[in-house]
């Protein structure tokens, strides 16, 4: 428990109001994978926010006529009830009612949407989370308007990681860093910080297109691959490298240097899924497509001398990441060679933003 977060107030104030944000979700180029108890990492990470993909939370709240000690919520995702979701957000305010214990004295009607189809291989549980918790640190500044910035964000980053622990990076944006990492004195486990050092400028308006190889539900989940990590025969050699690799990237784009920029990104997503198809038991959660797409790519940049790179999540998906003044040719690329290897041809077009927003 971090006593820094814990609500102390004693106010049982009869409040009532409105709370909105929009979140988006973020892509990581140097991958979280494999965590301790409560939703702390293995090893630190580095994410880009994204702009066009987002989720949308509102929470409407009034004060319960007769307190109790059970949670009180329903949930519309899209407009519909989801059992599956309402199971999981339990759970999350379970975690979290030690930090936020006014959640309890509430009645509230909370509404999720996502910019983008579910289970689009695009972190819909680190936007949702992020704007879930943004939306009830709004809450809590009612209760206490005494709260600065710094402690919002930094308590909303905090609760997020225990919903799910990517959607702690989407609090803080363009680019963030989560884990504990010697080159980052505010680097810690417990919440994410923005990137604190200069980005050379030729790292300014990243494109992200999303090729989607497989729209369908993945075999294993993420938490079922981050418990692998346990035990797993190479998990002390990916933690070192994951050191080594925030550490290269973290050069590259101080300097500009977009070819190791490139290496980085490319060996961290390789990495990813290498541990997958190491741990025991064994799964692989690429698809043939994927590897034809990666095969693709590796051509065009070096036939183009493109700055085009790729990126993994836990799942078939492909991000591929290039600079905005390659937009037009990549877009012509995509068109004419990789769309036959998504899923009904569809694809989905973002590029890196600034974070959060409240509505």
């Amino acid at each position: 428990m971090n006593k820094n977060f814990i609500y102390n107030s004693s106010d049982n104030e009869n409040i009532n109001g409105i709370s909105e944000w929009q979140s988006p979700s973020n892509i990581a180029l140097v991958k979280y994978w494999g965590k301790k108890p409560n939703q702390i990492p293995m090893n630190p990470s580095l994410s880009l926010t994204l702009s066009n993909c987002y989720s949308k939370a509102r929470i409407s709240y009034q004060s319960k006529n007769v307190k109790d000690n059970n949670f009180d919520f329903s949930l519309l995702f899209e407009g519909k009830r989801e059992i599956s979701f309402e199971d999981k957000l339990f759970q999350f305010f379970n975690r979290i009612k030690c930090y936020c214990p006014y959640l309890l004295n509430l009645k509230l009607i909370i509404e999720t949407s996502n910019s983008f189809p579910h289970s689009s291989g695009i972190a819909s549980s680190a936007s949702s989370y992020s704007a879930l918790s943004l939306s009830i640190m709004d809450i809590e500044k009612h209760l206490n308007p005494e709260i600065d910035d710094e402690y919002f964000f930094k308590k909303a980053s905090f609760l997020a990681r225990l919903g799910s622990g990517s959607a702690c990076r989407s609090i803080m944006g363009p680019i963030s860093i989560w884990g504990f990492s010697e080159l980052f004195s505010e680097s810690n486990d417990l919440y994410a910080n923005i990137y604190p050092n200069k980005v050379n400028s030729i790292f300014k308006n990243i494109n992200d297109t999303v090729l989607l190889v497989d729209k369908g539900k993945k075999e294993v989940s993420s938490s079922f691959g981050h418990d692998l990590m346990n035990g797993h025969s190479f998990s002390s050699d990916r933690i070192k490298q994951a050191h080594n690799n925030l550490k290269q990237l973290n050069k590259a784009l101080e300097n500009g240097n977009y070819d190791l920029f490139i290496k980085i990104v490319e060996i961290e997503a390789l990495s990813l899924h290498a541990m997958m198809m190491t741990s025991q038991p064994y799964f692989i959660l690429i698809k043939p497509n994927t590897l034809k797409i990666i095969n693709e790519v590796w051509k065009y940049r070096k036939e183009n001398k493109s700055k085009i790179c790729f990126t993994l999540d836990a799942g078939a998906n492909i991000h591929l990441l290039y600079p905005e003044n390659e937009y037009d040719k990549i877009q012509n690329f995509i068109s004419s060679n990789l769309l036959s290897y998504c899923e009904n041809g569809e694809f989905i077009n973002d590029k890196i933003g600034n974070g959060p927003n409240k509505l």
